[in-house]
């Protein structure tokens, strides 16, 4: 899907009560049935599942938003933009949504939103499918550290979109999915000033001190949940799914060949079938 299809289709919502002023994500609904949300990580928005929403959405109702200061959401320098932060603002949106239960399809960071809210608040948190996620003292990545100094947010639209399609080089195993479409619109929201500032901050506010304390907890988490991991992953290698798999109760492992960080984009087929036959088949958490 291009980048001004995906955005046309792409509505605000107004939080109120997280900082002083109403915050803006922007999201994408559509399809029926259970919910299923869909949330990314960093450097990127909710375009990296632009090539599996669709198919997930003749099954459920998808979700996908732009977590704050990400993509096209709110990118002011008035809030936090902590993972704990992250979950704040997805609790406040799916309850704005009128969700109280979904699935969880959760990549990078937005992994470790994930399992924030399924310690937080196990009865919304109905299954999850984690991809090359953020756990243990996994992150931030050299990259994601470099990226968060100050400086950074300085840099010109042309400094940032090469970074940014280098970190694409790095994460695809699959050269020929690293298409014109993929790159142009994660790209889009970072080449304006505000965006390029954002993403920096965002980078700036990774902290492992988020997931490290869930460690010990992870045995409580009683969620049926499929580790869906890139094989290749040199930021979030396989040995974190791995010892997830041990400590998660319901977790199951399928990794995915010639595929490195960026699963949907790697392959969204091998992605979709996964996840949908790990979500037909999960039951109710309880």
């Amino acid at each position: 899907m291009k980048i001004q299809d995906f955005r046309n289709r792409q509505q605000m919502h107004s939080l109120e009560g997280l900082i002083d002023t109403p915050l803006q994500i922007a999201a994408t609904d559509v399809g029926d049935g259970d919910a299923v949300v869909l949330l990314h990580g960093i450097p990127t928005w909710s375009f990296l599942f632009h090539e599996v929403i669709d198919p997930l959405a003749e099954h459920f109702r998808v979700i996908a938003p732009d977590m704050a200061g990400y993509g096209y959401s709110d990118r002011r320098d008035r809030f936090d933009r902590s993972i704990e932060f992250q979950a704040d603002v997805i609790e406040s949106f799916l309850d704005e949504m009128g969700v109280d239960r979904a699935h969880f399809v959760a990549h990078d960071i937005g992994g470790g939103v994930a399992l924030i809210l399924a310690d937080r608040r196990p009865e919304l948190v109905r299954s999850m499918v984690l991809s090359n996620s953020v756990a243990y003292d996994s992150w931030p990545v050299d990259e994601m550290l470099a990226l968060g100094h100050p400086r950074n947010a300085q840099l010109s639209s042309e400094e940032m979109t090469d970074k940014l399609v280098e970190s694409f080089q790095f994460g695809l195993s699959r050269k020929e999915r690293l298409t014109d479409e993929f790159k142009e619109g994660i790209v889009a929201p970072y080449q304006e000033s505000d965006g390029i500032v954002s993403l920096v901050r965002n980078a700036a506010s990774l902290n492992t001190n988020h997931t490290t304390p869930l460690t010990h907890r992870l045995h409580e988490m009683q969620q049926s949940t499929l580790l869906l991991w890139g094989e290749d992953d040199r930021w979030q290698p396989i040995d974190t799914a791995q010892r997830l798999v041990k400590d998660l109760p319901n977790a199951e492992l399928h990794p995915m060949r010639n595929c490195s960080h960026w699963t949907p984009q790697d392959n969204p087929d091998e992605f979709v079938s996964e996840t949908l036959r790990f979500l037909q088949a999960t039951p109710v958490a309880v």
